[in-house]
């Protein structure tokens, strides 16, 4: 079971390396919970965000990506300063990949294989 995420900075056409990435899962009582965290790679990627421990259940989780902290590193002024993917498992689902395609004004996602 995993989570994993993969972020190219479509502005500069490189991945978005050293990117804070946390992910939540929203308890029965709507509160998020933080379950793991993580930094993407010099390939922009966060193989798994699952803390060890934990399990993919059924229910509401987020991704959320630092964006504002990785653009003022990279010296450009930008629109988003976290960019949140909230998504839904089912039962039975065993893995995510939920990539993010940045630019300092506008961002895209989807669910990846």
């Amino acid at each position: 079971m995993r989570i994993s995420t993969h972020v190219l900075d479509t502005a500069r056409g490189v991945p978005a390396r050293d990117m804070a990435v946390k992910l939540e899962r929203q308890e029965r009582a709507g509160e998020w919970r933080l379950i793991g965290s993580g930094r993407t790679d010099a390939n922009g990627r966060c193989d798994q965000l699952l803390s060890d421990g934990e399990t993919l259940a059924a229910g509401a989780y987020r991704v959320e990506f630092e964006t504002g902290a990785y653009h003022a590193a990279q010296n450009v002024q930008a629109l988003f300063p976290l960019v949140q993917v909230t998504f839904v498992v089912r039962d039975g689902e065993k893995h995510f990949h939920i990539p993010l395609l940045l630019s300092p004004y506008g961002y895209t996602t989807y669910r990846g294989s």
